[in-house]
């Protein structure tokens, strides 16, 4: 029995796994082939740079960071003693803390949003080529004109956050289309921005199908679409040059002989693949992606494993696709980030949710940091390649390699909700 076909059967019976892709190609084999390139990253980097006297008019938390949406990269001593790592740096990229929406989700849904606002304003006079710093900010003072337009998208929580808050702030009628899966107080804290919350008995792919009808429909409504949509890839990517940029000024070398490996939570794709392969063009096969996702919606690793990309669902493999890891409850894979990252993903692992608790209460003990349960699933990520490399682990370029386990959300959690969580981690 072949690895994926060991993994299939472990999907089926919802057990933890761990898979070791096979279709991994050195990067410059697998970089041909696919859709978007080094250019599209700068591209979408410089973009985020004319926007940023607006976010920071917009969002003056941001000011520090001069109006770029940025999160910290932040040793985790505490953690790593927990976690049995005797060897390499582990670290916390803590997109958990990212302004505005409080998770990964703010990178692609707010660079979604504001690419689309600076093409309605170069087609209406608002902006042009030529426009400077001093323009983009003046769009704050545009709500009348954005009033007339409508951006909308399904989410199972914080795409839906970043989206409908940064669309609220510019004056869109914003709509978000949420699954059962969706937690109360995220529906909460959307409707008190002013954002119109609807509710489906649904699971996520539902939300989507609806949301995208709806907008369809409507002329002046413009439609998020999280299973296909190339400007939100595009804007997760520009992680990799910024993760460069951190690593060096803590004296962190990426390089043959000092790997880095980093692990991303998993829901339909977007997100940790726009960050994977952001990561492949600044590292290339110095650095290796694991994604990590919940045992009853594995749909990324059901994808991969069975090669059926966005053909195959999680219900077809008898699974449920419910999962307190609400940015998680995803049953059907994107086809567009599964065509994009078959040849760049190293592995995956699936983690039940009742250990997702537990290392959300071990972060918080040891290290003081709150991240929600779905952004705790990279930890599972973590600890199966380090069983998978056993004794290699600590010896060679292992012992040299540089951990990152990325968190995914969380800092805009209710403290009711975190009290909650954190009780039942330590049960």
């Amino acid at each position: 029995m072949d690895i994926n076909e060991k993994t299939i059967a472990a999907l089926k019976g919802a057990k933890e796994c761990f898979w070791e892709n096979p279709d991994l190609l050195p990067f410059r084999e697998a970089e041909p082939s696919l859709t978007f390139h080094s250019g599209d990253i700068e591209d979408a980097r410089a973009r985020l740079e004319r926007f940023a006297p607006l976010i920071e008019r917009l969002f003056p938390e941001t000011k520090e960071n001069g109006g770029l949406i940025e999160s910290p990269l932040k040793e985790i001593p505490g953690m790593r003693k927990e976690l049995g790592l005797e060897e390499g740096r582990l670290l916390l990229k803590m997109d958990s803390h990212l302004p505005i929406a409080g998770s990964v989700k703010a990178r692609g849904g707010i660079y979604e949003v504001l690419k689309h606002t600076e093409d309605l304003a170069l087609e209406n006079g608002l902006l042009t080529a030529e426009s400077g710093p001093d323009e983009y900010a003046a769009l704050a003072d545009k709500r009348d004109f954005f009033s007339g337009y409508k951006i909308q998208v399904g989410s199972t929580g914080n795409l839906g956050m970043s989206i409908g808050i940064m669309s609220a702030a510019l004056g869109y009628k914003a709509i978000v289309h949420m699954s059962a899966d969706a937690k109360d107080w995220k529906k909460k804290l959307l409707r008190s921005k002013g954002v119109t919350v609807v509710e489906y008995a649904d699971d996520y792919s539902k939300a989507v199908e609806e949301g995208r009808r709806l907008s369809d429909e409507d002329p002046t409504s413009y439609f998020v679409d999280d299973e296909s949509s190339s400007a939100l890839y595009l804007g997760y990517s520009v992680a990799g040059k910024r993760l460069t940029a951190q690593l060096k000024a803590i004296g962190i070398a990426v390089d043959r002989d000092h790997p880095l490996a980093v692990y991303i939570p998993c829901g339909v794709g977007g997100a940790p693949g726009g960050i994977c392969f952001g990561l492949k063009e600044e590292f290339g096969d110095d650095v290796h992606v694991y994604f990590a996702e919940p045992v009853q919606a594995p749909c990324m690793l059901a994808s991969l494993a069975t090669g059926l990309g966005s053909g195959i669902c999680v219900q077809d493999l008898g699974l449920t696709g419910r999962t307190d890891a609400d940015g998680l409850a995803v049953g059907r894979a994107s086809a567009l980030v599964y065509s994009q990252i078959r040849t760049l993903l190293s592995g995956e692992a699936t983690v039940d949710d009742s250990r997702l608790y537990r290392y959300m209460a071990m972060l918080e003990s040891a290290e003081h940091i709150v991240i929600e349960p779905s952004a705790c699933a990279s930890f599972k990520a973590f600890e199966a390649v380090k069983e998978r490399l056993g004794q290699n682990f600590a010896s060679g370029r292992a012992g040299n390699m540089t951990h990152v386990v990325w968190a995914t959300g969380g800092s805009l959690m209710p403290p009711e909700i975190v009290r909650e969580y954190l009780e039942r981690g330590r049960k």
